[in-house]
């Protein structure tokens, strides 16, 4: 059966500060006559800020907003634009590294807690995005109840995306911001496997991206580059799932198995999407991507954990 287009939902903008810095977030709530689920927030990568990433329309594309389509199933849904990112404060000297964009997911959190939110939230992060809710997940494990990471790297092991862009690690270095056009934008879904996304997808997240931003912090890739790993999975106590795209080049295989298996939590799943490369929300087996990811926050909690 196909699946039902939802309607789009409305959206609130909210305002924040991060480092002394403003931070743009922006909510899509759970309609009133459905099933609650909890809160989802959404940490975007390191090349587009939050909506262009979780909330993009393309005409004739069913359910193309996350935000959307998660709100419709019972979460009040949240994005952010990281400092250096979208709507947020682009201060001069910074580059917006990892640990950044884990204090920033601190910042969002502190919002939502003082505004009568939830203590424990789910989250999503993609990419570097993936990277940065980790490290707060270790950081405040107090304030996680499910993490899913999606497009995520750990050591780098074996990652044919990061060798390439490690021969521009001097460039990045030189400066704080590297600029982006369509072309770029394009490149993210043609380096691993072309065709796993529709041209008219990748023209209007491309549109979206640009209407925000003509340049990116090189804080992320820097970090991805030289710094890995930044994250410590045995430090990691939230139910965890690991979200690959068959044909995704940030991570190697081994790399991600590694990491799962020293996750201290047994409620975690590894998953590889079929079909998929790295921008997963925007590929043509999306919808995929939202069956898994809400099957594994909506899983009831085990009744027997043992000893």
């Amino acid at each position: 059966m196909a699946e039902q287009s939802i309607q789009p939902i409305e959206g609130r903008e909210h305002w924040t500060t991060s480092g002394g810095e403003r931070l743009f977030m922006w909510e899509k709530r759970a309609p009133r006559d459905v099933v609650k689920r909890g809160t989802l927030l959404f940490v975007h990568g390191s090349s587009m800020a939050s909506q262009p990433t979780f909330d993009l329309y393309v005409e004739g594309r069913t359910n193309s907003s996350a935000m959307d389509w998660f709100a419709a199933h019972g979460f009040d849904t949240w994005c952010f634009d990281a400092r250096g990112y979208g709507r947020s404060a682009k201060p001069k000297g910074f580059d917006a590294s990892i640990s950044d964009g884990a204090e920033d997911i601190k910042a969002v959190s502190d919002f939502l807690l003082e505004n009568g939110g939830d203590q424990r939230v789910y989250i999503y992060g993609i990419s570097s995005g993936a990277l940065k809710a980790a490290l707060f997940a270790e950081r405040y494990p107090d304030r996680v109840a499910r993490l899913a990471l999606d497009a995520y790297v750990w050591t780098g092991n074996g990652s044919p995306t990061l060798a390439d862009r490690r021969r521009k690690l001097p460039n990045f270095r030189s400066g704080e911001r590297r600029p982006i056009d369509h072309a770029f934008v394009h490149s993210i879904f043609n380096r691993d496997h072309p065709g796993t996304a529709e041209e008219r997808v990748v023209d209007a997240f491309a549109d979206a991206i640009l209407s925000l931003d003509d340049s990116m912090p090189n804080g992320t890739y820097i970090d991805m580059c030289s710094h890995l790993p930044v994250n410590d999975p045995t430090a990691i106590s939230a139910p965890t799932i690991i979200m690959r795209g068959e044909y995704d080049g940030i991570a190697s295989l081994e790399d991600l198995l590694a990491f799962f298996e020293k996750l201290p939590n047994a409620d975690k799943q590894f998953v590889i999407m079929p079909g998929i490369s790295h921008a997963s929300f925007q590929q043509k087996n999306y919808m995929l991507v939202y069956h898994i990811l809400h099957s594994f926050l909506t899983q009831p909690a085990p009744d027997y954990r043992g000893a």
